[in-house]
């Protein structure tokens, strides 16, 4: 739903290059001073779609409207937002103060305001001490506060980020996406982040987007897309899941049963099913049980382990069940304790009924 004090709406865009449409028909509002992730992978639209709100790209149908003013056609010099970029587009000639105040002085903000305002932004990001140094005297993570601290210096509306953490080695990304939460809290700027990195999304953001062929296939809060997907799409690019084909076979006020390859299953999301409807189920490996002996509790599967993944914090199972594969992901508590399977063996998954998910799409 659409609020009329929205930082930014997105109405009913539409974008094609030449014979290909990138954008179709998306519509959605950002709200002021939230953490907001478009997500989804290359070629859904989603930096189009931040190319557009920046003024980089025009739309072929729809508005824009920033600040409760309508900013379709608006050069991005006169928008109330500043964009940081992927690969941070800093001046190579320029020492880190100069490339902080350079927006400043082009707007000829007075000497004494651009001293304190870039000082206040240096300080900000934590780079106050490398102020003399080069770009080329920075790590990646000091020339991303770089970035970062000359996008806020000019006081936007609205900050968009374009994957400005994906050149980032793993450890010093995960440091930056704490930090960048943090800073979004302290500054109170809407922030608009393009990311195809799934965990990167549900870190950071208060709201996401899934993108897919131009369209927003689920908006809602991390929590809500993972533990409820709607779609197979958003099922199995927002984490991993199972995903269980089958038929319902009845229906209560509780929920439903559906037949399925691995006979019937119980779920609590399907009161509004139908008899006979065809239906995919999706649960989270995480959310699997699995043991040696069955438990006769209902929504029990037997399976054969196929492979086994060690990745440290946990073991990921890959099953053989009833001609389909399945994934479990068992978490490392003890060293070899008794509860990790081997290749080959029997085991009995148990599927909660709470956690089975009815998805949109048969």
């Amino acid at each position: 739903m659409l609020s009329a004090d929205a930082a930014v709406s997105v109405l009913d865009v539409d974008k094609s290059f030449g014979s290909v449409q990138v954008l179709d028909d998306v519509d959605l509002d950002i709200r002021k001073g939230e953490f907001f992730s478009l997500l989804g992978p290359s070629g859904c639209g989603k930096t189009t779609l931040l190319r557009i709100l920046a003024g980089f790209e025009q739309p072929d149908a729809g508005q824009i409207i920033i600040g409760g003013r309508d900013m379709t056609g608006v050069p991005p010099h006169l928008r109330p937002v500043n964009t940081v970029f992927q690969s941070y587009a800093l001046f190579p000639h320029l020492n880190v103060y100069d490339n902080v105040a350079f927006g400043l002085r082009m707007k000829r903000v007075p000497a004494a305001q651009q001293r304190e305002r870039v000082g206040r932004a240096l300080e900000t990001v934590r780079i106050g001490d490398l102020a003399r140094r080069r770009p080329d005297q920075l790590s990646g993570g000091q020339r991303q506060r770089v970035a970062l601290a000359r996008a806020i210096v000019g006081e936007p509306q609205v900050l968009l980020l374009d994957e400005p953490l994906s050149a980032l080695d793993l450890k010093l990304r995960k440091e930056l996406q704490v930090e960048l939460s943090n800073l979004q809290e302290t500054l109170g700027i809407t922030f608009v982040f393009v990311t195809h990195d799934q965990e990167e999304a549900l870190v950071m953001s208060d709201r996401i987007a899934v993108m897919n062929r131009g369209r927003v296939e689920q908006l809602g809060k991390a929590e809500d897309l993972y533990e409820r997907p709607r779609t197979a799409f958003v099922a199995n690019f927002l984490g991993s899941s199972n995903l269980i084909e089958g038929t319902v076979k009845a229906v209560t006020p509780e929920g439903a049963t559906v037949q399925t390859v691995h006979g019937p299953l119980m779920t609590h999301q399907g009161a509004h099913l139908k008899i006979g409807q065809s239906v995919t189920l999706s649960i989270r490996p995480e959310k699997l049980r699995m043991e040696r002996d069955d438990e006769t509790e209902g929504n029990e599967v037997r399976a054969r382990v196929d492979d086994i993944v060690y990745t440290g914090a946990e073991n990921q199972y890959l099953l053989k069940a009833n001609g389909e594969r399945l994934i479990v992901f068992q978490l490392n508590a003890d060293l070899g304790a008794d509860e990790d399977f081997d290749y080959e063996e029997d085991v009995a998954l148990y599927l909660p009924p709470g956690n089975l998910m009815v998805l949109e799409e048969g």
